[in-house]
Order: structure tokens, then sequence, then C-alpha cells
């Protein structure tokens, strides 16, 4: 992202989740603001990852989907995932992943948390 305060807003919440987890009271209000940060700047894969995001956590007061694998199919070619990072840590490198949408990986990584938040 660009723009300073959507920075600021990604830096927040990563220090939010280091400090209570799930637990503040403003987080999904944090998402939702940089969820419109993106709007601004144009990006809809992010746009639709942090609303899926939020809904996700809403919904189940937690980020139940695992940090995509470097790689992602095991010998049979079904989708491995990371099921053993916390629900924190995995929410914490999705939104570690916005600060950076120039790098290929980190729009990669997206795309798969979209599909799994979507699948969920």
């Amino acid at each position: 992202m660009e723009n300073k305060n959507a920075i600021s807003i990604i830096d927040k919440i990563l220090k939010d989740l280091d400090k209570t987890g799930f637990e503040s009271g403003t987080l999904i209000e944090d998402i939702k603001t940089l969820r419109s940060y993106a709007l601004e700047e144009q990006v809809p894969l992010v746009v639709k990852v942090l609303r899926l995001s939020y809904e996700h956590i809403e919904a189940n007061n937690s980020f139940l989907i695992p940090i995509p694998n470097d790689e992602p199919f095991d010998e049979d070619g079904n989708v491995e995932t990371n099921d053993a990072i916390s629900p924190v840590e995995s929410l914490k490198y999705l939104i570690s992943l916005i600060r950076n949408l120039n790098n290929k990986a980190n729009i990669a990584d997206l795309k798969e948390y979209r599909d799994l938040l979507n699948r969920y």
C-alpha cells in the first residue's frame, strides 16, 4: 500500500494482535478502515481479502485460515496448509502481505488466502 495512513493502520493491527490477539475491540474496525484505503487505491484483491477476513473473524471470533505453504501441493496433488500456525500468526501474516503489493509472492499468498476464505 502506498498510503501512509494505510501503513500506520497495518502497523496498529499488527501491534494490537501481538498485545491482545483477537480481544482488541478495534480489530474489525481497523481492518474495515484498511479496506477503505484499499478501495481508494483500487486494489480489488486486497479489498476482497480484507472483507472476507473481517467477516470470518466476526463469524468465528478467530481467524481459522492457515498460512499458505511455499509448496502448496503434496505428492498427491492436494493443497497443503500450515495448520500448526496460530490464528493470530496467520492473520498477522495476511495483514503484513498488504504492506508490499509490489511483491509477486505477496500477491500469490493473498490470492491463496482469498480462495481459502471463500471455501471456508
